[in-house]
């Protein structure tokens, strides 16, 4: 029997060997869903077609759920591979599965699995119809072109559960399947829009219109197969739980043959508002409006009806054998005898429409192989959204046809893209498993069995010498541990495999390839080539990388076919198929690209639905463990694609996830896994934001504050009121403390509208960031040029977003007009929702919009010296706020004035002087120099050749040398300076080191003053902190909507909206609740609902807390409502105090009140 399996197992593994050397016949597909709409369920019925399971275990094993906290939960946490072997019309297919998660923690796990395959499974549960992360996954298969379709899951649910009737499940059915094709309506509108941008931008300058032809998109859209119908057949209707599904053409071959009609007329007219005419026997449109019943109801639902009724409702037995007979059914006597419904249920519908051949149909039909993938999937992966394909190297230009042609020959270049990688323990590798012993091994036991026992018998003492034999006594059939290569023990049992997929060529073991960085440039890596070298030069580690260098190389150790649970070992893997890699620990941290050229680019980053936001810092319990919490960390950080790990200033370790079961799975990890340490977390990080606003007009008990002036300022913006440096509300003037340079900053908010518009957009300001730094920068001369390579469409959008903020600058009032071209930096981090505008008289800087002028001419660049020091002032200021050092949004800081020594114009500024000016400014600037290098000469010792030791102090530190021109100090040098030549060549020296040092100084003394007058100008406003919001969706019954709203409320949460949904007693609702607020939120909405509601949280917004957090009541009718101390909790106040106690900032906290009613205890003794 052993043996029996054994082979099995091994004709199967060759028999995908071989399919994978076809690529016509591969599927790659992966399977998305909300949560809990049946993926794995589904998943486990297709598993159990190949008997990798068995078919009563399926939904209820969870075969690809190999965590331990997945199968407690009961939710997906990774996406798990299976390759499986299919048969249709004659022909085998390789289809690799992919089931992702469907939690909106886990969304990053999604983007792994949707950039490897080329077409998808769409999950949605008929009872709770799209939810969320329907939205979300249709999203992510759209972006990254891969083709789906969908199965209506749980119908089962609709006749036990919401006991409709046929009529009344069709309606549901089809209400359903609208809501599916408005996503995807959205999703191809929003993409046909800005095609039609882009083309009309490029079109031919003239005043003729242009006029666009939809029916071009809708033959287009009809062609990529995006609306989902049963006639087109890419819909399948399923209970994957009982084990059945189908599609329009199952029923069309039943009742085509049944009946004597054509199955492809019934293929399109079984779904629809059509019926069969009882007396002509025909079928006829305008079911609806005289009242008959639709074929699909007549022909496909009563059936099923009929089934549940017999088997499940009424356990009529008689019905059921009935039904079992006219069906031409097999069940055994052991299901039929069963005192479970359920399972005759299964066993019954199973063998008349098993699910797994009804997705996998449908599978093989619709899905595209990987030699039909599209040019435009090929030109996105290749080339992010700021280039142009055109614009890369012919080389790489040529490797398109290489993704095309999906070829695997010996001279294609190989190219592989790895989405993640994923730890597996040592002891499941193959080459560590125990495996059968083959019939040759076996053999030879038995062999030497004998002699040992010939020998024992006859009295003899040789001694048995076999090289080749083992010599441990064993049993025929036993696997022994038969160890190939073991390699030396490490000190973890963790290692990590590559999830990756052959995009062209074929991978072998022991292959060299280049593995690309995300920085990797094609054209000066073939240049690096071009000039000499050549070959696999580049460096073995990352550690061994040079400054410019993005390239690595590794050799591929083991290759692996996936297998769920299991791995496979391979020697070679051809194009199109997904495999996993080892050996690459060392040169790929989350995801990489892995070529034999250097020409081909580093594919574009995924895209996460999810960003990470919930911070928490950990620390070991013992102290000692310190280095296995590190290591740990770092095996984290590249086991999970989400989460992020970093040292802050403190010396905290944190590490930032995507929610509170991201979290806690990272932690089980780390303690279980990774550092194998107890682990000591600290309460959860949550980032806030610092901002200003308008002066309020009403107070907090809602009364008019603009005649109290006294009441419009809280205690801090008083402290101002005596402050020489600040001129009013908003506007500050300070000096560096040498008096070489003066900055005047307004601070004001910035528009709600344009504020978030600016975090939208955050790809577009770093484009523009990138561009304009190469302009100015010495060091990027070679990129003088990068605005020529980017994009039109990119232009386009840059253009565009420059328009749309006009236009919101202008709504939000007459004061912002003209700011737009005023803008000197974004902040911080360049990218951010902060804005510097440039209002300096004089100062006609070259605008950030540089990359959007027609004339192809080339531009002087206009920056001033300490034009960079300026910028690094504002980008520190929006960085750490002074509430409590969190990043500010939605401030404009603007630059009034800006000074340097007593000229302005002259100092910094590369636009060209005029001659006289000039010249005037260097006689005066010379003879000044002249008369003092003459006193610092007097002081110098000749005779030596050195200067004395007071030189150094009497020189003075007003920076003279700095505020000499160029001119100046040539006349100088020619005329005045005529010395003995040892001490000219000693002060020369002394003089230029002067100089660079006063530079310095005043370089960094302006960073300082910027970020201080920023700072101040935002003190001066009223402050506010700003909130993370999560966007809450529920679905609950009517009972336990008291109880969901109350516990919304104490959390400081408000409803968005709640409504019934169509057909059933389910309410949706959409909350937003604050981040900080939310820790055991779902676990206590669980427990008050009794578990009848279930919260997903996902990142929405940042909200303003209306509340000064300085605030105290000042007015009589405050101090009437809230007494003189403010007994009532100031929620601001008490975020602000929590972030600034963890940051060690001083907090303003009364630690003893009401001292007189203390008293010593000692003095009663």
């Amino acid at each position: 029997m052993a043996c029996h399996r054994r082979n099995m197992r091994t004709t199967a593994l060759e028999k995908l060997k071989e399919l994978q050397k076809k690529p016509s016949h591969v599927r790659n597909l992966c399977i998305l869903a909300h949560v809990d709409h049946g993926k794995t369920t589904l998943a486990d019925a297709l598993v159990a077609s190949n008997g990798i399971i068995s078919q009563r275990m399926a939904g209820k094993l969870r075969y690809l759920d190999s965590r331990e906290d997945e199968q407690i939960r009961g939710i997906t946490m990774k996406s798990s591979a299976i390759s499986l072997q299919y048969q249709s019309g004659g022909d085998e297919f390789l289809i690799n599965l992919i089931d992702s998660p469907g939690h909106v923690d886990f969304s990053s796990e999604v983007s792994t699995a949707v950039r490897l395959c080329d077409g998808a499974v769409v999950v949605v549960d008929v009872v709770e119809g799209v939810c969320p992360q329907t939205h979300a996954v249709l999203r992510q298969a759209w972006l990254e072109n891969i083709k789906p379709i969908l199965v209506l899951n749980k119908l089962d649910r609709l006749i036990l559960e919401l006991k409709m009737e046929p009529t009344e499940a069709f309606m549901h059915l089809q209400q359903i399947l609208t809501e599916v094709n408005l996503v995807t309506s959205e999703l191809f509108t929003a993409d046909v829009m800005s095609m039609q941008t882009t083309d009309s931008s490029t079109s031919a300058a003239g005043d003729q219109k242009q006029t666009y032809d939809w029916t071009e998109d809708a033959d287009e859209l009809e062609y990529k197969n995006i609306y989902f119908s049963p006639e087109l057949g890419n819909v399948v209707f399923a209970a994957a739980y009982d084990g059945w599904g189908f599609s329009i053409d199952k029923f069309a071959e039943i009742y085509g043959k049944k009946l004597g009609m054509n199955e492809v007329g019934l293929r399109k007219t079984l779904w629809g508002d059509f019926f069969l005419n009882s007396k002509t026997k025909r079928i006829m449109k305008g079911a609806q409006s005289k009242g008959k019943k639709p074929l699909f109801v007549q022909f496909v639902l009563e059936s099923i009806w009929a089934v549940y009724d017999a088997v499940v409702v009424s356990r009529d037995k008689e019905m059921t054998e009935k039904i079992v007979k006219s069906l031409n059914l097999k069940i055994t006597a052991r299901d039929s005898r069963h005192n479970d419904p359920r399972v005759q249920l299964q066993a019954l519908m199973g063998q008349w429409l098993p699910v797994s051949q009804a997705v996998l149909d449908k599978v093989v039909e619709k899905l595209p192989s990987p030699l039909e993938i599209e040019e435009e999937k090929v030109e996105k992966l290749m080339c992010n959204q700021a280039r142009r394909f055109d614009s890369m190297p012919q080389e790489t230009q040529d490797l398109k046809q290489d993704f095309l042609s999906c070829k695997a020959s010996e001279d294609a270049p190989v190219i592989v893209f790895v989405s993640k990688m994923f730890p597996v323990d040592k002891a499941s590798l193959p080459k560590n498993k125990q495996r059968p012993l083959t019939e040759e091994e076996l053999q030879q036991r038995r062999e030497a069995a004998r002699l040992r026992h010939a020998e024992r018998m006859a009295g003899k003492n040789i001694e048995a010498s076999s090289e080749h034999i083992s010599t441990p006594d064993s049993s025929e059939g036993v696997a022994e541990l038969v160890p190939e290569d073991r390699e030396q023990e490490d000190d973890t049992d963790q290692v990590f495999v590559a999830f990756a997929r052959v995009f062209s060529g074929c991978v072998r073991k022991g292959q060299k390839l280049y593995v690309l960085g995300p920085k990797h440039d094609p054209a000066k890596a073939l240049q690096k080539l071009s000039d000499g070298c050549s070959g696999m030069s580049a460096a073995q580690r990352l550690e061994d990388l040079a400054r410019d260098d993005h390239v690595t190389v590794v050799t591929v150790t083991d290759l692996y076919l996936f297998m769920g649970r299991e791995l496979e070992a391979l020697d070679c893997v051809p194009a199109g198929n997904v495999l996993g890699i080892g050996g690459l620990e060392d040169h790929i941290l989350k995801s990489g690209t892995l070529s034999s050229t250097v020409a081909c680019p580093s594919f574009t980053d995924l895209y996460f639905d999810a960003s990470p936001i919930l911070r928490v810092a950990l620390e070991p319990i013992q102290a000692g463990d310190m280095p296995k919490l590190v290591k740990g960390l770092k095996l984290l950080n590249q086991a999970d694609p989400c989460v992020q790990v970093l040292v802050q200033e403190t010396g905290e370790h944190v590490i930032i996830t995507a929610g509170e079961v991201h979290l806690r799975r990272c932690i089980d990890d780390l303690t279980e896994r990774y550092a194998k340490i107890e682990i000591s977390e600290s309460s959860p990080i949550v980032p806030f934001r610092e901002t200003i606003v308008p002066p309020p007009t009403i107070d907090m008990v809602n009364e008019s504050i603009q005649d109290q002036n006294p009441a419009g300022k809280n205690e801090k913006q008083r402290e101002f009121d005596e402050d020489e440096e600040v001129l009013e509300t908003g506007l500050v003037r300070i000096f560096t403390p040498s008096k070489f340079c003066m900055v005047q900053i307004r601070a004001v908010p910035l528009p709600q509208d344009v504020t978030d518009f600016l975090d939208e957009n955050q790809f577009l300001i770093k484009t523009l960031d990138q561009y304009f730094s190469a302009k100015i920068s010495e060091r990027n001369k070679s990129e003088v040029h990068f605005g020529t390579k980017l994009k039109q469409s990119t232009k386009e959008a840059i253009r565009e977003f420059k328009e749309k903020l006009e236009a919101l600058f202008l709504e939000a009032g007459k004061q912002w007009k003209g700011c737009v071209d005023c803008i000197w930096a974004f902040g911080p981090k360049r990218v951010g929702p902060n804005l510097l505008l440039n209002k300096v008289d004089g100062y006609n800087r070259t605008s950030v919009w540089d990359c959007l002028r027609n004339d192809k001419t080339e531009m002087k660049v206009v920056v001033r010296d300490y034009d960079y020091s300026v910028v690094s002032g504002f980008q520190l200021a929006t960085l750490t706020g002074p509430l409590c050092d969190e990043p500010m949004r939605g401030v404009c800081f603007i630059m009034e004035k800006w000074e340097i020594g007593s000229h302005v114009t002259e100092l910094g500024n590369d636009v060209i002087e005029s001659k006289n000016d000039s010249i005037s400014l260097a006689k005066n600037s010379a003879a000044n120099y002249e008369e003092n290098v003459h006193i610092q000469l007097s002081k110098l010792n000749l005779k030596n050749g050195e200067c004395t030791d007071n030189l150094q102090s009497d020189i003075p530190s007003s920076g003279i040398d700095e505020q000499i021109p160029e001119c100046s100090k040539t006349s100088v040098e020619g005329s005045s300076l005529e010395v003995e030549s040892a001490g000219e060549s000693r002060f020369d020296i002394e003089k230029e080191a002067k100089r660079t040092d006063m530079k310095g100084h005043v370089s960094g003394q302006l960073i300082s003053i910027v970020k201080e007058a920023c700072q101040k100008a935002f003190q001066t406003q009223p402050q506010r902190l700003m909130a993370a919001m999560y966007k809450c969706n529920i679905q609950a019954t009517a009972d336990v909507l008291g109880k969901l709203f109350a516990v919304l409320g104490k959390r400081n949460g408000r409803t968005l909206q709640d409504e019934m949904r169509e057909g059933s007693q389910i309410f949706n609702i959409i909350a937003v609740i604050p981040v900080v607020e939310s820790f055991g939120f779902c676990e206590d909405i669980r427990k008050k609902t009794s578990g009848l509601a279930s919260p997903q949280l996902v990142f929405s917004h940042w909200e303003t807390i209306d509340v000064d957090p300085y605030w105290v009541p000042t007015t009589e009718e405050e101090i009437m409502h809230y007494g003189e101390k403010a007994d009532c909790e100031n929620r601001a106040r008490a975020y602000m105090n929590t972030v600034r106690e963890r940051k060690g900032l001083k907090v303003d906290k009364k630690i003893v009140e009401h001292a007189e009613k203390q008293r010593t205890l000692t003095r009663n003794k």
